[in-house]
């Protein structure tokens, strides 16, 4: 193929990537646009895709004249942070044991783990809510903690088993001939190696956390419990939703999951390709 042939075909590439990254941005756009525009003018039809009026006082009233947004922040990050520690200190010991230990009924352990990942959310919002208010966890940032690791435990178990795998069995066998307890193995010795596995587990499990809106609704009623997907939520009324104020918090409250992603984004690559091969 000749040089011109190969600018030609990069070209191209580029052209077709520019374009499926723009419509990819294009409802983040929507979302920062609705949020700065009046409400007349987001019902205007046709639709306006450049804003003619620009209002950020939509932004300064969720922000500095809501005295509940460090609230719902602070709530997030709480459940968010609780749910990736308490789902990695579970997932990892899990996927070690069905990575390397001798379990008894080990395949249907992995299918078990598998099959409650096809269970929606919503059919499990109700008999979780029933649990829960039974045990007194609701409206209780722990409540939300226990129900966003039912659901991100199995998720975390299925990404740490092939890092677990790829790690060879030789290493375990070594630390147990030099006295080490399998606990001990495996928090010294195999833990530190699965290191880009853990961070992408973690990193996922965040983001599910965070971004969390039906247990969040289903599980807190009072504001004071309300992380930020739910104070969202309260914008939205029966009759009348102030789209410019929902989309004016949705666009604050992305900023931390977006900065998270933005600086660790490394470690998802190295994570997602790790644990890809089995040596």
């Amino acid at each position: 193929m000749t040089r011109s042939a190969w600018w030609r075909v990069g070209y191209s590439k580029t052209f077709f990537s520019v374009i499926f990254l723009m419509l990819f941005l294009f409802p983040l756009y929507w979302m920062v646009v609705t949020a700065l525009r009046p409400q007349s003018e987001i019902f205007a039809y046709p639709p306006h895709f450049l804003p003619l009026v620009l209002d950020w006082g939509y932004f300064r009233s969720v922000t500095l004249d809501n005295p509940q947004l460090l609230r719902y922040f602070g709530n997030s990050l709480v459940v968010a942070t609780g749910t990736t520690l308490l789902t990695l200190a579970l997932s990892a010991p899990a996927a070690f044991a069905l990575a390397h230990l001798p379990l008894k009924g080990k395949g249907l352990l992995l299918l078990l783990s598998l099959s409650s990942l096809m269970f929606p959310v919503i059919m499990l919002a109700t008999p979780m809510f029933v649990i829960f208010n039974k045990l007194g966890l609701t409206n209780n940032l722990f409540g939300l903690i226990l129900a966003n690791t039912t659901i991100t435990l199995p998720f975390a178990m299925t990404v740490l088993r092939p890092f677990f795998l790829g790690i060879s069995r030789q290493l375990l066998e070594a630390a147990l001939i030099d006295g080490t307890s399998v606990f001990g193995a495996f928090l010294y010795v195999i833990l530190p190696l699965t290191l880009p596995g853990l961070l992408t587990t973690a990193i996922f499990t965040f983001l599910s956390s965070w971004g969390d809106l039906l247990l969040a609704v289903t599980l807190t009623t009072q504001d004071n419990y309300k992380p930020i997907t739910a104070g969202i939520y309260s914008y939205i009324g029966s009759n009348i939703i102030r789209w410019n104020l929902v989309m004016s918090l949705a666009t604050v409250a992305m900023l931390p999951p977006m900065l998270i992603t933005l600086i660790l984004q490394r470690y998802v690559v190295a994570g997602l390709t790790a644990g890809a091969v089995k040596e």
